[in-house]
């Protein structure tokens, strides 16, 4: 039963528990007593005899399969069996006659499994730091596949325990072990890990990398297994806290090993229930508490808010950046926006202090003025004078929009509010409009996931002109960041595209399966208003990154970029981790990628460097790194998407 089956949960959310079995030739009753009796929801099973070898088959021999195609229907072996390859198997042997059998034996398993239709088969973990044939075959071997996936096994180890045997692979960083495997192989877009989870476990920051890497399970031995007061296992609260992140990442659980806790029986009562009409007990499945178990920790987790759940479609899902200068918004993309009550409590608690520090309260009768430039359906101009009410303030308010389509439904809304005697509704491009009078305040709501990516400093400084040499603008600054990730999947789905301008261009993303390898920090900053008489908005910057030395090697395939403004004295909205905007969502993430993935070491600086570059008609991004390897500039000029200048 899927462990995601209880109340507030939907069924996209479920999680799913298998188990690892051994070899048997029984294949129905393999799956149905794991699947009935110990209510797992699919095996990991061996599909070949494990004594098998190719060199010692007869001529015209029958190859030992576990099973007829015939045993399951279709829909049993793609729902409920993963292959499992012979662990035997070592194609990177000094023994040429093991390779070979190795060789032969892997291609015909996953030829097997393939024409089973089973949803995917685990590879053995390769046996030493080479592995360089091993991942030729499986490579080739992934040309052919169309739907079956591959996990590689990979045991979860710590580097540094000088107790493990220096001649086994588990001596080996996990991580490089991965890493070395996959840039030997050119396909490892559809390959995927199965991680062995052991009793230790790495560091906190060793262990996140791996939530930016394609992990399709994890395999939790009995023996990582602790025992509560009661006898049965449980799991320390580091090993919960991973499970826990598995769970969000929606990889799967498999529990493997045999049973490692000698569990109470039960009561002669409980017991007395526990026989079938006949008077028979029936068979309990020895790995049922683990399970149990694994379905408690899901159990109590809390639901996903509505928020979550709203953006769980988008989940590192590609999209182009808005370009509302150039396009006119549609009315879904202006509602979405408005809904996003977080974002306009804090413009109103912006406007209410500029209200209160440009009118004192001994002249509270004198009116301000108000400018609301790209002023969409309205949402603006509701705060602003829901601010004046809270504040006891009068305002004159000048509602500027270019969209004639949002400038309908504004007409609509003042109409329907009675503000015709306060909002004047100016139907024109803030750029070229000629204002009656000068502002108090100037606000706008042109931020791009980056701060400035949708042209707000070009938008404002062409709109400071009516604003008052003392007036206020709202936001007042706001700041690019930028941090390095391991992104897999994004990185993969740049790649499916096989061309140069899909990895020259920067995309909005609700990221999720990421990690995060440093702090965010600092790009681009922009003040309004900005008397400096600078003749461009071009800017440069250069960042030095470093992984913590817990970390160990990580890959970077990209960066994710950020923004933080002020939009009045301490009044922040912005979306960059560490001070985020709590319960907001009008903005996700944007992600520039790198073309070819760079591999930083503890203690070996990330040297990146940033351009805003600025034409007659258009602004665009570059980026690049330049060590620990240099790598391509990314010049997104022609491709990017904050045209209209």
């Amino acid at each position: 039963m899927p462990l995601g089956e209880k109340a507030g949960f939907e069924k996209s959310q479920s999680r799913y528990c298998g188990v690892e079995t051994e070899f048997n030739d029984d294949f129905p009753q393999l799956l149905n007593f794991n699947l009935s009796t110990g209510s797992f929801d699919f095996v990991v099973a061996p599909l070949m005899n494990p004594t098998y070898r190719p060199s010692l088959l007869e001529k015209d021999g029958v190859l030992p399969f576990a099973a007829s195609d015939l045993v399951l229907s279709p829909s049993q072996w793609s729902s409920h069996v993963v292959g499992k390859i012979s662990s035997w198997i070592d194609l990177d042997s000094e023994d040429e006659a093991l390779r070979m059998d190795s060789e032969t034996t892997l291609k015909q398993e996953i030829a097997w499994a393939n024409h089973l239709s089973v949803q995917a088969c685990i590879l053995p973990p390769p046996k030493g730091a080479s592995c360089a044939n091993y991942a030729r075959c499986v490579n080739q071997i992934l040309q052919g596949l169309n739907n079956m996936q591959l996990w590689l096994r990979i045991p979860l180890v710590k580097t540094d325990d000088d107790a493990m045997d220096a001649n086994s692979t588990s001596f080996i960083d996990s991580w490089e072990l991965w890493n070395s495997f996959r840039l030997l192989c050119e396909h490892h877009g559809q390959l995927s890990i199965a991680l062995d989870i052991l009793s230790s476990l790495p560091s906190v920051n060793s262990l996140g990398r791996w939530f930016g890497e394609t992990v399709a399970a994890a395999i939790i031995n009995t023996d990582s297994f602790l025992t509560n007061g009661r006898g049965y296992p449980c799991l320390s609260k580091r090993h919960q806290k991973l499970i826990t992140g598995f769970f969000n990442h929606s990889i799967q659980i498999v529990i493997s090993g045999k049973p490692a806790h000698s569990i109470p029986r039960p009561s002669s009562d409980l017991a007395a229930n526990n026989f079938d009409n006949n008077g028979e007990s029936p068979q309990r499945h020895s790995l049922r508490p683990y399970l149990d178990y694994v379905g408690f920790l899901f159990q109590r987790m809390d639901p996903l808010p509505e928020q979550e759940r709203f953006e769980l479609g988008y989940r590192d899902f590609l999209q182009s950046p808005l370009q509302p200068l150039m396009d006119n918004l549609e009315a879904q993309t202006y509602e979405t926006f408005e809904r996003d009550s977080m974002k306009y409590i804090q413009y109103q608690r912006a406007i209410s202090k500029a209200l209160l520090d440009r009118i004192p309260d001994d002249k509270a009768s004198a009116t301000t003025v108000l400018m609301v430039v790209g002023a969409g359906r309205g949402p603006l101009v509701r705060a602003s004078l829901q601010a004046a009410e809270e504040t006891g303030r009068k305002l004159k308010i000048y509602a500027v929009e270019k969209n004639p389509n949002a400038v309908v439904t504004l007409h609509s809304l003042v109409k329907l509010e009675g503000w015709e005697d306060i909002v004047t509704i100016i139907s024109c491009d803030m750029r070229f409009w000629d204002a009656p009078e000068k502002a108090d305040i100037l606000v706008s709501e042109l931020l791009g996931s980056f701060g400035d990516n949708e042209l707000s400093p070009e938008c404002l400084d062409g709109a400071q002109r009516f604003l008052k040499q003392d007036g206020i603008s709202i936001p007042s600054s706001y700041t690019s960041f930028i941090q390095p990730l391991t992104a897999a999947k994004l990185y993969n789905d740049v790649k499916s595209h096989k061309d140069l301008v899909h990895f020259e261009t920067a995309y909005v993303v609700k990221m999720h399966n990421i990690a995060r390898l440093t702090p965010s920090q600092p790009v681009f900053t922009f003040t309004h208003p900005d008397y400096s008489n600078k003749k461009s908005n071009q800017r440069y910057k250069r960042l030095q990154f470093e992984i913590p030395s817990d970390t160990g090697s990580a890959m970077v395939h990209g960066f994710a970029g950020y923004f933080d403004a002020e939009l009045y004295k301490d009044v922040h909205l912005g979306i960059e981790p560490s001070m985020a905007t709590p319960n907001m969502f009008s903005w996700f993430a944007i992600f520039f990628p790198l073309r070819t993935p760079v591999c930083v070491k503890p203690g070996s600086p990330l040297d990146v460097h940033f351009w805003r570059c600025c034409g007659s008609s258009k602004v665009w991004y570059e980026w690049c790194v330049a060590s620990p390897n240099s790598s391509a500039i990314h010049n997104s000029n022609g491709r990017s998407y904050w045209v209209g200048l």
